[in-house]
């Protein structure tokens, strides 16, 4: 008899998120099956990047395992810790190891495109970082124009979230990016990002920068 009891994460109008267990292994279930008949095809799509992403990733400490991915279901491996809003690191040690890690995304090709949201960054038991939720990565490897551009928003996303908790570690030209954003980020934040807001709030019930979902029946 099976008695494994599912932890529902998150839950909206893109499918649920649970902490399940397989083969008595921890592990993360995205179920596509869930999202609204509407969100379906782009729900399928985010799952298959992330897929996509992880594969690539794989072997790289601080990055969920893909399991599985067949259509309809997500699995990735389960990294114990807590969000970055819960944990609020100010260990020095963490942004170099958050620097480092986003170094190796880099070197394979992988943009997160998402690391304005503190959930995506993990605070593990032992103070090292670990990014979750590759749903709009840039997985196309090729490390052009864009790619640096987006790369270095990646970056840029990490060194503010640097600056909230642990401002006094910022170097000088950790905070000359800060000084000065990408002008595709300029421009988004001056017209797109209204849209953007009102889209996720009204949609999909996001209400704050934690990026979390409303929890829906």
């Amino acid at each position: 008899m099976n008695t494994t009891r599912d932890t529902l994460l998150k839950a909206d109008e893109l499918g649920r998120i649970e902490l399940t267990e397989r083969g008595g292994v921890s592990v993360i279930r995205r179920d596509i099956g869930a999202a609204r008949w509407w969100a379906r095809a782009f729900a399928r799509r985010a799952a298959a990047r992330e897929a996509r992403a992880l594969a690539k990733l794989a072997g790289v400490d601080g990055v969920p395992s893909l399991l599985g991915w067949n259509g309809h279901e997500l699995l990735r491996g389960y990294i114990a810790g807590a969000p970055m809003q819960q944990a609020q690191p100010r260990d020095r040690a963490y942004y170099r190891d958050a620097l480092r890690l986003l170094a190796v995304l880099h070197r394979r090709g992988i943009v997160h495109n998402d690391l304005a949201k503190e959930p995506n960054w993990l605070v593990r038991s032992d103070g090292r970082p670990a990014l979750v939720d590759f749903q709009i990565a840039w997985t196309r490897g090729r490390r052009g124009a864009l790619f640096r551009l987006l790369a270095r928003e990646d970056l840029r996303h990490l060194l503010k979230h640097k600056r909230t908790y642990c401002p006094e570690a910022l170097s000088a030209r950790q905070r000359t990016i800060l000084d000065q954003p990408a002008a595709h980020s300029r421009l988004w934040r001056a017209t797109g990002k209204r849209l953007y807001k009102l889209i996720a709030r009204r949609v999909f019930g996001y209400w704050d920068n934690e990026g979390q979902g409303r929890i829906r029946d």
